[in-house]
């Protein structure tokens, strides 16, 4: 775990560790998730990262009998 500090203009540094065990890159967007007392920094993906995502999704399923 690691502390950081809030600036006087609401600022956080996220420590070296993390951003490289995280693969952050500068500008790089975050969703902040207010979760009670506590927050959460989530990084978003770019879009072409998700590409193929769904391959792994099973789509082995029986249909209802009212369905096409």
């Amino acid at each position: 775990m690691e502390n950081v500090i809030t600036s006087p203009k609401y600022q956080v540094v996220i420590p070296r560790k993390v951003r490289e065990s995280m693969k952050l890159i500068p500008g790089q967007k975050m969703q902040v998730i207010a979760y009670g007392d506590r927050l959460e920094l989530v990084p978003q993906k770019n879009i072409s990262a998700m590409r193929g995502f769904l391959k792994r999704i099973n789509t082995d399923f029986e249909r209802e009998d009212d369905r096409l």
